[in-house]
């Protein structure tokens, strides 16, 4: 009988995490080894001076072995820029300078983030949680939103969707 070998196993895609960035909080959701289901994770306390959330979501990425983190991109309707754009864009570059820092390969990418808090409201409100409750859960749901729509573009298009963030050297 001819030694037979097994056909090699196809690398996985590797856990993606998928960021909300809020002026309180930061949402949290992380994808499966195979980048197909998003599952909300936590919501973080945004500390804009001591930058427990960023070290928290390094910790994160590096026990979830994460490859990609999509930080979502507030634009206007229109596609323009707004002061909400600029501070999502500044805590993309500083989660790219702390995973650097950190030597971790995890690549960060700001992924257009429109109408993915109205989304996840209706969702939840569909889904019968009462609006009293949402504000607990509404940042991770943001987040499962920005994930799952990465994911989809991933999957269709083949390649990481957004734009990447380079960490300055």
């Amino acid at each position: 009988m001819a030694d037979q070998h097994p056909e090699p196993v196809a690398e996985r895609a590797g856990v993606r995490l998928g960021v909300d960035v809020g002026e309180a909080r930061v949402g949290l959701a992380a994808s499966d080894p195979d980048a197909l289901v998003a599952t909300p994770v936590m919501t973080l306390r945004r500390d804009v001076k001591r930058r427990s959330d960023l070290r928290m979501l390094i910790k994160i990425a590096r026990d979830r072995e994460a490859r990609v983190i999509y930080v979502g991109l507030p634009l206007s309707l229109s596609g323009g820029e707004t002061a909400s754009t600029q501070k999502a864009r500044d805590y993309a570059d500083a989660l790219a300078q702390k995973l650097a820092a950190a030597e971790l390969p995890t690549a960060v990418h700001l992924v257009d983030e429109r109408l993915s808090t109205v989304s996840a409201a209706e969702k939840m409100r569909a889904s019968g949680v009462e609006a009293r409750d949402q504000r607990s859960r509404i940042d991770q749901a943001a987040a499962m939103e920005i994930l799952t729509q990465a994911l989809e573009i991933r999957r269709s298009q083949g390649r990481e969707p957004g734009e990447p963030v380079i960490p300055d050297s």
